[in-house]
């Protein structure tokens, strides 16, 4: 997924970047590659790909959500997004190395071949599944049924100016996967759609966000990006997608009949996205990235509305 930086020290999350990057530097040499080839050093792509999950987990357990599946899903979660960054980063090899920020990263620097890539994205891609699978059978296969977009999205960059719209379609399954989590059914209700819709344009809003980081650099190379194609226009746009995005969850949070207090909170949230998008300056690769990681932040005040809605 984009969501995957590559340097350790630039995720700003305090505990989770701590922790992640202890374990990646004080592993032993011959796995170490291999941490860095899943991005584990740098967890913020987990976390929003993690997030719209916990929110629909959190709706159809009306607050009390089992340990068991939060712990699947996030151990997932982390594994669905190692094998997506092996497969991007094998696809997008010969790109990397042109690119300051990526020319690191294992497969482009040469540290790990490619057929060893290749092995160990599958082998994090059949063990999520399996972990998924002790929930319940459906939600591995909701989860699975996302792999070919998966795999299909850094060739969209080539095809399309808009891959995060791909991307926004292959992250937003986990509300799917965290609803049938706990039913068992793939029949979703408006709650559910929903937050698919909150997840995908809070998606489209903080890739866009990140995409600005290269866009030099991809206009260079000659790929494509919503960054190169939205342009000067790239504010009013993310207004959309704040707009869209809030619009979802007011949807999801009507149709459970949740309290005053989920409202208030996505009020907050709303406002919360609302700042970054005033105050990221665009043409400022840290900036981007900065306002790119703070977006942790709107995904844990939705999940906190999510429980907070159903006590109230």
């Amino acid at each position: 997924m984009t969501s995957a930086p590559t340097a350790a020290g630039r995720d700003n999350s305090p505990l989770l970047q701590r922790m992640s990057a202890h374990l990646v530097r004080n592993s032993p040499e011959s796995i170490r590659a291999y941490l860095i080839l899943m991005r584990l050093h740098a967890p913020t792509g987990v976390v929003l790909y993690l997030l719209p999950g916990l929110w629909s987990l959190s709706l159809a357990t009306e607050g009390r959500p089992d340990l068991t599946a939060v712990v699947c899903l996030a151990l997932a979660a982390v594994l669905v997004r190692g094998a997506s960054c092996a497969v991007n980063d094998v696809i997008d090899r010969d790109i990397d190395a042109q690119v300051a920020r990526t020319a690191s990263r294992p497969v482009a620097a040469g540290t790990i071949s490619v057929g060893k890539a290749l092995l160990f994205g599958a082998a994090q891609a059949v063990a999520s599944l399996a972990i998924l699978a002790l929930i319940n059978t459906r939600t591995a296969l909701v989860v699975g049924a996302s792999y070919p977009f998966l795999v299909a999205y850094p060739y969209m960059k080539r095809i399309t100016p808009w891959p995060t719209a791909w991307l926004a379609l292959v992250i937003s399954v986990y509300p799917l996967a965290g609803w049938t989590a706990v039913t068992g059914s793939v029949d979703y209700p408006p709650t559910v759609l929903g937050l698919y819709a909150c997840a995908f344009f809070w998606t489209l809003f903080h890739d866009t966000v990140y995409s600005h980081q290269d866009k030099e650099y991809d206009r260079s190379i000659g790929v494509k990006s919503s960054a190169l194609m939205f342009g000067d226009s790239s504010k009013a746009w993310l207004g959309v997608f704040i707009v869209m995005s809030v619009a979802g969850a007011l949807w999801a949070g009507v149709e459970a009949d949740t309290g005053w207090a989920f409202y208030v909170l996505l009020a907050c949230a709303g406002a919360l996205l609302s700042y970054q998008a005033v105050h990221v300056d665009l043409d400022d690769p840290k900036s981007c990235w900065d306002t790119f990681v703070t977006n942790r932040y709107f995904g844990w005040i939705i999940l906190a509305a999510t429980v907070a809605g159903q006590l109230t």
